[in-house]
């Protein structure tokens, strides 16, 4: 229910962002037209130059708000607009009658495209890309007449058909993702009768060996039933031949005595009919043995074969995703002065289509990561000794057990594991104490902490303290491992183990108490047997040594908080333990019993339980019985707290609210009324009390006559940009240590720098914008 609330309070928003939009809109095209139209009468000098700037400010605020309410076509026109106009205030481009025209032109599309419904706008409508083109064109070629319009193609008719048309059809064929994806779904979903099936047929396999085992015992009775029956006519002939004809009670009493012997044989009789009957059941147990055997293999080979094709279907090369890397990684480097080259390997490797898209956003993050924080500026990098230009390998390689590694490494300056602990124990993650026990590997993983960073300002690139966390996230939740390696002044290995396919899972089934659950084998290092007497305690807690490694132990319904059945408590002479290792990290986790590896479809648990800790899915197994798939990330995450469980101050009540939790009061600085609005509806979702400035003067007149937590400011402002107010508040000995967040679309190297000299505390770019990296970065500073 709260869901579906959410889903209708997040469109009501943006319904209302849209109405807002059309208006401020509507208000920018007329002042755009209008100033076309005065463009044209006004000789070149110092009017015309009012004039273009005032369209192109115009131009630039009217793509931000269309990039607010994701309207990419009316963005993209803009965009195409605010070129032209930057052109002709630099004296690139002259103002022509043809130039005019199409700038009127232009503004007729973005009408054109206001009229649309969102939808049709998301779909890019040919107009768009024919409106960009002749603009861009406009930029390329200062000389050409744009007054031209390109002819458009038109599809004659043929008169003479062919008499012959081609027989063989198409060697492909063009199917939409979303029909793919639902083959699939059901191809997978064949897994569940197919292991009911084989459950069936070992059913009926045990039932005829039960039976085959009564009838053996049956058989050995035979010998026994002749003894009993020849016992009992010998015992009626002695009888009869005791009779005497005078003693008339005694005749009755032995006549009724040998009546019953005479039913005796009837009975063995009975027996021996049996054994026939029995001969026949057995048969036809036997045979529908056969059957079931012959329908399940039947099942398992179509099962088997159509989910191989379908997972032939969803495999692509990995050079699909790689392809656009280079341009990417030149780009960035270019943005941020420095020189980088990109080395990529093993992209014929195929893997799952669906793997691939997830993996994309993680990989991009670590490439800025060794840009932004690997490389150094190319002088930096001589006086090291090293080339001026970085270097960064992305290689793929094959695993075994349907695996893949993405190894990603530069030659960068490392990470200083120091500046890591500082950070860890700024944010509470890292005692002083600890900090002092962690060895380096260890301080490397607390990179993957959330909210650790080591850089000094908050940007669209990096700062955040999020990337990392949320690349181990996204590369867990695929079923796979992140680990990393790095030598300070050498540079930093990250390594990516992935599964080749998402489809079906191997799992080791195992019984904690009389609970079920699957452990995916990808991340089991090994099941053992451990003798009682080889169980050690360390620092108060138990390990065992496996090759020649001290291992912690911690009992799976511990760590599931699962009330302890008897054979945990129970002494044995042996524990069998399933060792779960991900990212250099091992556990070995005692249970009960192991039932086996089997291969599960793994479910979801649907949208009010699609996160709960320590459980991946469930499956069904052959038997019809739910069992839950275990999360490996979240049981070795656990398995740590448990061992080191952290004690509430005493003067903490469990669950008692903070006092941060309260109500924070922001200040939102934007000229944009779409932007104003939309960054107001976020942060007031969030829980902030929000307030609004239209400008920089405005803004700080607000500030100084009211009580803020927090600024968020966009730059490009009338009377007084962001640049200017930030700068103004540093100066102000009341407002000097209030935080500022600049929101802008401003993304060049430059930029970046000055909302560094000028004391923001983070820098955030519009064309990367995402709400949650704006809340996270006003929870670290706030």
């Amino acid at each position: 229910m709260a869901s579906r609330n959410d889903g209708k309070q997040g469109n009501g928003l943006m319904e209302r962002l849209l109405a807002t939009f059309r208006t401020e809109a509507d208000e920018h095209l007329g002042s755009m037209s209008s100033g076309l139209m005065a463009l044209e009468q006004t000789p070149r000098g110092a009017a015309s130059k009012t004039l273009i700037e005032t369209i192109f400010r115009d131009a630039h605020s009217l793509k931000g708000a269309a990039r607010a309410v994701n309207l990419e076509s009316i963005e993209a026109v803009c965009q195409s607009l605010e070129s032209v106009f930057a052109a002709i205030k630099a004296e690139r481009l002259a103002v022509t009658p043809s130039l005019l025209n199409v700038l009127h032109e232009s503004l007729d599309v973005i009408r054109q495209l206001l009229a649309m419904d969102s939808m049709s706008q998301g779909r890019r409508p040919p107009l768009v890309a024919s409106m960009t083109r002749r603009l861009d064109e406009a930029l390329q070629d200062m000389s050409t007449d744009m007054h031209t319009v390109p002819e458009p193609i038109v599809m004659h008719a043929v008169a003479d058909p062919p008499a012959v048309l081609p027989s063989l059809a198409p060697e492909t064929v063009r199917v939409s993702v979303a029909k793919l994806d639902t083959v699939m779904h059901h191809v997978e979903e064949l897994l569940a009768p197919r292991l009911a099936a084989g459950q069936r047929a070992q059913e009926l396999r045990e039932t005829a060996t039960m039976f085959a085992t009564w009838r053996k015992q049956r058989v050995r009775l035979q010998p026994v039933l002749r003894l009993i029956e020849r016992a009992a006519l010998a015992d009626s002939r002695q009888a009869q031949q005791a009779v005497g004809h005078q003693d008339q009670e005694r005749y009755i009493a032995t006549d009724s005595a040998s009546g019953k012997r005479r039913e005796l044989p009837r009975l063995l009789e009975y027996l021996d009919s049996e054994q026939l009957h029995m001969k026949v059941l057995e048969d036809r147990l036997a045979q529908l043995c056969r059957a079931a055997e012959h329908d399940q293999r039947t099942l398992a080979n179509m099962a088997d074969s159509l989910l191989h094709d379908c997972k032939e279907m969803q495999l692509l090369p990995f050079s699909s995703l790689l392809e656009g890397f280079p341009r990417f990684v030149r780009e960035l480097a270019r943005e941020q002065g420095k020189n980088a080259e990109l080395v990529l390997q093993g992209g014929e490797i195929e893997i799952d289509r669906r793997i691939l898209d997830a993996i994309k956003d993680p990989l991009i993050h670590l490439l800025r990561n060794s840009i932004d924080h690997g490389f150094a500026k190319p002088a930096e990098r001589v006086a090291k000794g090293k080339s001026p230009q970085g270097r960064i390998i992305v290689a793929v390689s094959q695993k075994d057990s349907g695996k893949v590694e993405v190894l990603l490494a530069d030659d960068g300056g490392g990470i200083d594991t120091a500046s890591v602990k500082a950070a860890a124990g700024r944010l509470g993650t890292l005692s002083a104490q600890d900090a002092e026990r962690v060895d380096e590997q260890e301080a490397l993983m607390l990179i993957f902490k959330s909210g650790i960073s080591t850089s000094p300002i908050i940007t669209d690139v990096s700062g955040h303290g999020l990337g990392l966390a949320i690349v181990r996230e996204k590369v867990e939740r695929l079923g796979g491992s992140v680990a990393i390696e790095s030598r300070r002044d050498e540079g930093t290995t990250f390594r990516i183990v992935l599964p080749l396919m998402l489809a079906n899972v191997h799992g080791v089934i195992v019984r904690v108490g009389e609970q079920l659950f699957v452990i995916p084998v990808i991340h089991v290092a090994r099941v053992a047997r451990v003798v009682r007497g080889d169980v050690r305690t360390v620092e108060n807690r138990e390990t065992i040594a496996l090759d020649g490694e001290a291992i912690s132990l911690i009992p799976l319904s511990d760590v599931l908080e699962l009330k302890r059945s008897r054979t945990d408590d129970a002494p044995a002479d042996a524990v069998l333990v399933v060792v779960v290792s991900m990212a250099r990290t091992r556990m070995a986790f005692q249970v009960d019993e192991i039932l086996g590896e089997h291969e599960v479809l793994v479910k979801p648990l649907g949208r009010q339980l699609a996160r709960i800790r320590n459980v991946a899915g469930a499956c069904v197994l052959g038997t019809g019985r739910v069992v839950l798939v275990l999360n490996a990330s979240d049981l070795l995450k656990s398995a740590v707290k448990h061992a080191t469980a952290p004690r509430l101050p005493a003067d903490r009540v469990p669950g008692e609210k903070s006092a941060k939790t309260e109500k924070q009061s922001i200040l939102v600085v934007e000229d944009s009324i779409t932007s104003r609005s939309l960054l107001k509806g976020i942060l007031e979702t969030a829980g902030y009390r929000v307030s609004t400035a239209v400008d920089g003067v405005d803004g700080y007149t607000t500030l100084r006559t009211g009580n803020f937590d927090l600024v968020v400011s966009d730059v490009e402002m009338p009377r007084m940009d962001g640049f200017d107010l930030t700068a103004k508040l540093r100066a102000d000995e009341h407002l000097m240590n209030l935080p500022v967040v600049l929101v802008t679309a401003l993304g060049s190297r430059e930029d970046r720098e000055r909302g560094i000299d000028v004391g923001a505390n983070a820098y955030i770019v519009k064309s990367s914008f995402d709400q949650s990296n704006l809340l996270e970065v006003i929870r670290r500073l706030v």
